[in-house]
């Protein structure tokens, strides 16, 4: 039971940094949403959706392949694999870069669509994100080696520097400069000459330059690298991680393909606004998202390195079933309070705010599809840990696929809600094939009725909440505090087990 409570003290660090990074990003979603209108707001969700499936694509699965190999050599070795995995990333990044330098134009009129008006625009959207993707995934690798080095105060230093300089350059395009200008006008000389009120770009700039300062900071990770490449190595790595960056991609398909295809498949006059709706009722789900992420930075390293224990399964096993009940925890309690929550996507004016509160009715399905995330990178540790990876590649292919086409189906018809529900879909397959393959290849003793009883009965708890009461605040909190009783109380055994544990 120490090394459960081990892992959790690491995964709770990282997890406060997480909070706290998100919460700070989360406070400029009420000031996004009073300040573009949801139109707008959706080429901003647009743009980041892009953003993602590029990431996965420049990172090459270096992440995972690093902490891997890192288990695989001897200690005199380590070096090369960290050579290995970085000059990957350079690689890819310069070849990016090169096509956004080269292709920016064609791009922008891609994203423009019929607006040509706005190419010169898009044209600025493009190279901020595309400079930005540039630095975060030479950082990939790097911060890789601050989890492996089992450094989670230092990660967490680094990515609330990163949000914080965001945040606070947010707030100085947004807030601060307009505040000058009206309230000063004596100042408004300094800032005629390129300051464009309410443009969207300032928040992709914000990005990139809080991303180029995270990378500096990252400096003492990185000048340990040396051009000494081991072919041989980094042939293996490849052959490790070429399924891993496919399967990430793919991944990504079924996170926000969704979201890419809604301007092709909705009539022009209402695409960018539900793009929008969507974008900020997911805001909502953030507090689950931030569950999934921290589980994620702790899990990972620790799976690897505790692979040789002889009880690592049965850890396993455990660390899901205690996942999942937190994770219900966290969806039925942001379910049951959505009726506060709503006020953070709160539109400059009654009429906007009814455009963004449209979508409040489908958030407790998008914070199930978390859970469902959570479930399925908990269970993707087996055929990470036997070098299987082509199966991660197999099951995140199959996830695309059907994900392509129930949003051809599903989305022309309903909208965000079809692509909400094209999501459900998807994870609930990739979640069943990974349990099925896994336990064919690298068996994991999990407790899938107990499992399964815990999510039942918290999807009755917001079925009847928002059915038969309204959304009731108050009956609702009376329904998770029962639930969370409830659970304590049957679990006070382990509990208590886990509290006494020695380190």
């Amino acid at each position: 039971m120490s090394v459960f409570k081990k892992f959790a003290g690491q995964t709770l660090i990282y997890g406060l940094s997480t909070i706290v990074s998100r919460l700070l990003n989360f406070v400029l979603t009420p000031i996004f949403v009073r300040k573009f209108e949801a139109s707008t707001y959706g080429i901003f969700t647009n743009m980041y959706s892009w953003a993602a499936m590029i990431n996965a694509f420049l990172a090459f699965g270096m992440e995972t392949t690093y902490f891997r190999y890192l288990q695989k050599v001897e200690e005199k070795d380590k070096a090369k694999v960290f050579n290995n995995s970085f000059v990957v990333t350079i690689f890819t990044s310069l070849i990016f870069l090169s096509t956004i330098l080269l292709f920016s134009n064609d791009i922008a009129a891609w994203f423009a669509k019929d607006n040509i008006d706005s190419i010169g625009e898009y044209k600025s959207y493009v190279y901020f994100v595309g400079l930005t993707l540039v630095v975060d995934a030479l950082a990939v690798v790097p911060f890789a080696k601050v989890r492996a080095n089992g450094r989670p105060l230092r990660y967490g230093i680094l990515k609330l520097a990163n949000i914080i300089t965001f945040v606070l350059l947010n707030l100085t395009f947004i807030i601060f400069i307009p505040y000058l200008i009206k309230n000063f006008p004596h100042t408004a000389p300094y800032f005629s000459s390129w300051f464009v009120d309410s443009w969207l770009g300032y928040v992709f700039l914000s990005n990139f330059i809080a991303s180029g300062l995270t990378l500096l900071m990252l400096l003492p990770e990185i000048k340990t690298f040396s051009f000494k490449i081991d072919k041989v190595l980094l042939g293996d790595m490849f052959r490790y991680s070429f399924p891993i960056l496919i399967a990430n991609i793919s991944f990504i398909i079924n996170e926000n393909l969704d979201k890419m295809l809604m301007p092709e498949l909705l009539p022009k006059n209402i695409a960018d606004r539900d793009v929008g709706i969507y974008g900020a009722i997911a805001k909502i789900a953030v507090f689950l998202s931030i569950f999934v992420q921290a589980f994620r930075l702790g899990a990972e390293p620790f799976f690897f390195s505790y692979a040789k224990n002889e009880n690592s399964r049965k850890v396993y096993a455990m660390i899901m079933e205690y996942f999942v009940i937190a994770m219900m925890m966290v969806m039925i309690g942001l379910s049951v309070n959505i009726e506060w929550l709503k006020y953070f996507i709160e539109g400059g004016s009654p009429a906007e705010s009814a455009v963004y509160w449209s979508g409040l009715f489908i958030i407790p399905v998008i914070l199930f599809n978390y859970v469902m995330l959570g479930i399925y990178m908990n269970l993707s540790v087996w055929y990470k840990l036997s070098d299987q990876t082509r199966y991660g590649l197999y099951i995140s292919g199959i996830g695309a696929l059907i994900t392509i086409i129930l949003c051809y189906l599903l989305i022309p018809r309903y909208s965000y809600v079809g692509a909400i529900y094209v999501t459900s879909i998807t994870y609930f397959v990739m979640v069943f094939l990974s349990y099925f393959w896994g336990q064919k290849n690298y068996p994991i003793p999990y407790k899938i009725l107990k499992i399964g009883a815990y999510m039942l009965v918290g999807i009755i708890i917001v079925y009847i909440h928002y059915t038969a009461f309204d959304r009731n605040f108050w009956i609702g909190n009376i329904m998770l505090i029962a639930y969370i009783m409830g659970t304590v109380f049957v679990e006070r055994k382990t509990i208590l087990r886990i509290m006494k544990a020695k380190n």
